[in-house]
Protein backbone atom coordinates (compact mmCIF):
# COMPACT_ATOMS: atom_id res chain seq x y z
CA UNK A 1 0.00 0.00 0.00
CA UNK A 2 1.32 3.21 -0.89
CA UNK A 3 1.17 6.47 1.08
CA UNK A 4 0.95 9.87 -1.22
CA UNK A 5 2.82 12.67 0.61
CA UNK A 6 0.08 15.68 0.77
CA UNK A 7 0.82 18.33 -1.58
CA UNK A 8 1.13 21.32 0.62
CA UNK A 9 3.61 19.58 2.57
CA UNK A 10 5.98 19.02 -0.68
CA UNK A 11 5.63 22.51 -1.60
CA UNK A 12 6.24 23.24 2.20
CA UNK A 13 9.38 21.31 2.19
CA UNK A 14 10.55 23.30 -1.30
CA UNK A 15 10.01 26.48 0.38
CA UNK A 16 12.49 25.40 3.24
CA UNK A 17 14.50 24.28 1.33
CA UNK A 18 14.94 27.59 -0.67
CA UNK A 19 15.10 29.53 2.51
CA UNK A 20 18.04 27.60 4.11
CA UNK A 21 19.91 28.38 0.97
CA UNK A 22 19.72 31.74 0.89
CA UNK A 23 22.76 31.82 2.56
CA UNK A 24 24.74 30.69 0.01
CA UNK A 25 22.69 32.96 -2.84
CA UNK A 26 23.62 35.71 -0.81
CA UNK A 27 27.42 34.61 -0.35
CA UNK A 28 27.50 34.27 -3.61
CA UNK A 29 26.20 38.05 -4.85
CA UNK A 30 27.82 39.77 -2.66
CA UNK A 31 30.97 37.82 -4.38
CA UNK A 32 30.08 39.69 -7.79
CA UNK A 33 28.83 42.87 -6.17
CA UNK A 34 32.43 43.31 -3.88
CA UNK A 35 34.08 42.40 -7.03
CA UNK A 36 32.37 44.59 -9.59
CA UNK A 37 32.69 47.59 -6.41
CA UNK A 38 35.49 46.40 -4.49
CA UNK A 39 37.63 44.12 -5.52
CA UNK A 40 37.60 43.36 -1.12
CA UNK A 41 38.88 40.35 -1.04
CA UNK A 42 39.43 40.26 2.66
CA UNK A 43 35.87 41.11 3.16
CA UNK A 44 34.68 37.61 1.57
CA UNK A 45 37.30 35.85 3.37
CA UNK A 46 35.52 37.04 6.75
CA UNK A 47 31.87 35.94 5.54
CA UNK A 48 33.51 32.58 5.05
CA UNK A 49 35.05 32.44 7.85
CA UNK A 50 32.39 33.31 9.96
CA UNK A 51 29.99 31.47 8.39
CA UNK A 52 31.80 28.46 7.35
CA UNK A 53 30.43 25.51 9.70
CA UNK A 54 26.79 26.46 8.36
CA UNK A 55 27.50 26.80 4.72
CA UNK A 56 29.08 23.42 5.03
CA UNK A 57 26.56 21.72 7.01
CA UNK A 58 23.57 23.64 4.51
CA UNK A 59 25.96 21.67 1.48
CA UNK A 60 25.67 18.43 2.92
CA UNK A 61 21.88 18.77 3.60
CA UNK A 62 20.53 20.21 0.11
CA UNK A 63 23.45 19.52 -2.11
CA UNK A 64 21.70 19.23 -5.56
CA UNK A 65 20.25 22.10 -4.83
CA UNK A 66 23.10 24.28 -3.66
CA UNK A 67 24.71 23.15 -6.52
CA UNK A 68 22.38 24.35 -8.93
CA UNK A 69 22.28 27.49 -6.64
CA UNK A 70 25.86 27.79 -7.60
CA UNK A 71 26.01 26.92 -11.26
CA UNK A 72 22.73 28.88 -12.18
CA UNK A 73 24.42 31.92 -10.70
CA UNK A 74 27.64 31.42 -11.96
CA UNK A 75 25.85 31.13 -15.42
CA UNK A 76 24.29 34.50 -15.14
CA UNK A 77 27.35 36.36 -13.77
CA UNK A 78 29.21 35.18 -17.01
CA UNK A 79 25.90 35.61 -19.36
CA UNK A 80 25.74 39.39 -17.94
CA UNK A 81 29.68 40.05 -18.17
CA UNK A 82 29.70 40.10 -14.80
CA UNK A 83 33.60 40.16 -13.17
CA UNK A 84 33.83 38.05 -10.40
CA UNK A 85 34.03 34.57 -12.05
CA UNK A 86 38.18 33.54 -10.58
CA UNK A 87 36.68 34.60 -7.04
CA UNK A 88 33.56 32.57 -7.00
CA UNK A 89 35.26 29.94 -8.59
CA UNK A 90 37.81 29.91 -5.57
CA UNK A 91 34.99 30.00 -3.41
CA UNK A 92 33.26 26.98 -4.93
CA UNK A 93 36.54 25.33 -4.53
CA UNK A 94 36.02 25.84 -0.56
CA UNK A 95 32.81 25.01 -0.42
CA UNK A 96 32.79 21.79 -2.80
CA UNK A 97 35.90 20.71 -3.18
CA UNK A 98 38.54 21.25 -6.38
CA UNK A 99 37.52 18.18 -8.77
CA UNK A 100 33.99 19.02 -8.59
CA UNK A 101 34.11 22.87 -9.04
CA UNK A 102 36.12 22.74 -12.11
CA UNK A 103 32.79 20.68 -13.37
CA UNK A 104 30.58 22.77 -11.61
CA UNK A 105 31.66 26.02 -12.99
CA UNK A 106 33.59 24.37 -16.77
CA UNK A 107 29.60 23.84 -17.30
CA UNK A 108 28.15 27.08 -16.16
CA UNK A 109 30.70 28.97 -17.73
CA UNK A 110 30.24 27.43 -20.74
CA UNK A 111 26.72 27.89 -20.99
CA UNK A 112 26.74 31.33 -19.78
CA UNK A 113 29.47 32.27 -22.43
CA UNK A 114 27.51 30.62 -24.92
CA UNK A 115 23.87 32.42 -24.00
CA UNK A 116 26.12 35.51 -24.48
CA UNK A 117 27.79 34.33 -27.92
CA UNK A 118 23.94 33.75 -29.08
CA UNK A 119 22.69 37.00 -27.76
CA UNK A 120 25.57 38.87 -30.03
CA UNK A 121 24.39 37.39 -33.01
CA UNK A 122 21.01 38.85 -32.68
CA UNK A 123 19.77 42.75 -33.65
CA UNK A 124 20.52 43.28 -29.17
CA UNK A 125 24.42 42.20 -30.56
CA UNK A 126 24.55 45.45 -32.10
CA UNK A 127 24.59 47.34 -28.81
CA UNK A 128 27.26 44.28 -27.30
CA UNK A 129 29.40 45.42 -30.72
CA UNK A 130 30.79 48.52 -28.69
CA UNK A 131 31.64 46.96 -26.19
CA UNK A 132 34.33 44.43 -27.87
CA UNK A 133 35.26 47.13 -30.71
CA UNK A 134 38.25 48.11 -29.67
CA UNK A 135 39.69 44.55 -29.59
CA UNK A 136 38.17 43.09 -32.52
CA UNK A 137 40.71 44.12 -35.15
CA UNK A 138 43.55 42.65 -32.70
CA UNK A 139 41.63 39.41 -32.37
CA UNK A 140 40.58 38.98 -35.94
CA UNK A 141 43.70 37.38 -38.17
CA UNK A 142 44.09 35.35 -35.16
CA UNK A 143 40.22 33.77 -35.82
CA UNK A 144 40.62 33.64 -39.68
CA UNK A 145 44.17 31.75 -39.28
CA UNK A 146 42.45 28.90 -37.31
CA UNK A 147 39.59 29.72 -34.77
CA UNK A 148 39.67 26.69 -32.65
CA UNK A 149 43.41 26.99 -31.26
CA UNK A 150 43.18 31.09 -31.32
CA UNK A 151 39.82 30.27 -28.92
CA UNK A 152 41.77 27.58 -26.68
CA UNK A 153 44.62 30.06 -26.31
CA UNK A 154 42.21 33.14 -25.41
CA UNK A 155 41.15 30.59 -22.73
CA UNK A 156 43.99 28.93 -21.83
CA UNK A 157 46.01 32.48 -21.25
CA UNK A 158 44.09 35.38 -20.47
CA UNK A 159 45.40 37.99 -23.05
CA UNK A 160 41.93 40.09 -23.51
CA UNK A 161 39.30 40.03 -20.59
CA UNK A 162 37.25 37.33 -20.67
CA UNK A 163 33.79 39.13 -21.60
CA UNK A 164 35.79 40.20 -24.78
CA UNK A 165 36.42 36.87 -25.37
CA UNK A 166 32.63 35.78 -25.23
CA UNK A 167 31.47 38.59 -27.50
CA UNK A 168 34.25 38.84 -30.15
CA UNK A 169 33.91 35.44 -32.10
CA UNK A 170 30.67 35.81 -32.57
CA UNK A 171 30.84 39.44 -34.40
CA UNK A 172 33.71 37.23 -36.54
CA UNK A 173 31.90 34.38 -37.80
CA UNK A 174 33.24 31.99 -35.82
CA UNK A 175 30.98 29.01 -35.56
CA UNK A 176 28.88 27.92 -32.71
CA UNK A 177 30.38 24.34 -32.18
CA UNK A 178 33.88 25.85 -32.65
CA UNK A 179 32.88 28.34 -29.92
CA UNK A 180 31.39 25.80 -27.77
CA UNK A 181 34.53 23.40 -27.64
CA UNK A 182 36.70 25.37 -27.56
CA UNK A 183 35.45 27.50 -24.51
CA UNK A 184 34.73 24.18 -23.02
CA UNK A 185 38.42 22.79 -23.12
CA UNK A 186 39.80 25.87 -23.18
CA UNK A 187 39.28 27.26 -19.56
CA UNK A 188 39.62 23.33 -17.76
CA UNK A 189 43.20 24.14 -16.63
CA UNK A 190 42.84 27.90 -15.08
CA UNK A 191 39.57 26.45 -13.62
CA UNK A 192 40.67 23.88 -11.46
CA UNK A 193 43.87 26.24 -10.74
CA UNK A 194 41.67 28.60 -8.87
CA UNK A 195 39.33 25.79 -7.60
CA UNK A 196 42.33 24.10 -6.19
CA UNK A 197 43.10 27.23 -4.36
CA UNK A 198 40.35 27.75 -3.26
CA UNK A 199 39.86 24.08 -1.84
CA UNK A 200 43.18 24.92 0.39
CA UNK A 201 41.65 28.33 1.21
CA UNK A 202 40.68 26.48 4.64
CA UNK A 203 44.04 26.39 6.23
CA UNK A 204 44.54 29.94 5.49
CA UNK A 205 41.20 30.47 7.26
CA UNK A 206 42.19 28.73 10.09
CA UNK A 207 45.46 30.07 10.50
CA UNK A 208 43.62 33.76 10.35
CA UNK A 209 45.78 34.38 7.30
CA UNK A 210 44.83 36.75 5.02
CA UNK A 211 44.82 35.17 1.22
CA UNK A 212 45.91 37.37 -2.16
CA UNK A 213 44.21 35.96 -5.15
CA UNK A 214 47.86 36.99 -6.87
CA UNK A 215 49.08 33.62 -4.70
CA UNK A 216 47.22 31.71 -6.74
CA UNK A 217 48.81 33.12 -9.99
CA UNK A 218 52.71 31.29 -9.14
CA UNK A 219 55.64 31.37 -11.88
CA UNK A 220 54.95 27.56 -12.24
CA UNK A 221 51.18 28.22 -13.09
CA UNK A 222 51.62 30.87 -15.33
CA UNK A 223 54.62 28.96 -17.19
CA UNK A 224 51.66 25.91 -17.51
CA UNK A 225 49.59 27.80 -18.47
CA UNK A 226 51.87 29.46 -21.20
CA UNK A 227 53.18 26.07 -22.65
CA UNK A 228 49.21 25.05 -23.08
CA UNK A 229 48.87 27.99 -24.76
CA UNK A 230 51.67 27.30 -27.11
CA UNK A 231 50.69 23.88 -27.51
CA UNK A 232 47.25 25.17 -28.93
CA UNK A 233 49.19 27.37 -31.76
CA UNK A 234 50.99 24.12 -32.88
CA UNK A 235 48.46 23.82 -36.03
CA UNK A 236 48.78 27.90 -36.52
CA UNK A 237 52.37 27.28 -36.53
CA UNK A 238 52.14 23.86 -39.06
CA UNK A 239 49.34 25.71 -41.32
CA UNK A 240 52.09 28.72 -41.65
CA UNK A 241 54.94 26.27 -41.98
CA UNK A 242 52.92 24.52 -45.29
CA UNK A 243 51.42 27.48 -46.79
CA UNK A 244 55.18 28.66 -47.12
CA UNK A 245 56.56 25.10 -48.06
CA UNK A 246 54.17 24.57 -51.08
CA UNK A 247 55.18 25.83 -54.36
CA UNK A 248 53.72 28.92 -55.44
CA UNK A 249 50.79 28.65 -58.00
CA UNK A 250 52.15 29.24 -62.30
CA UNK A 251 49.21 29.87 -64.08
Amino acid sequence: MTHSVPVEDKNGSRKSALRRLWPIAALLVAVLLLAVFGPDNQTIFAMLREHRASLHALITDHAVMAVVTFMAIYALAIAFSVPGGAMMTLVGGFLFGPLWTTIYVVFAATVGATVLFLVARTAVGDRLRSRAGPWMAKMESGFQDNAMSYLLVLRLVPLFPFFVVNLVPAFLGVPLRTYVVGTFFGIIPGTFVFALAGGGLGKVLDASGDFDVAIVLTPEIVAALAGLAVLALVPVGYKAYQARKAPPDND
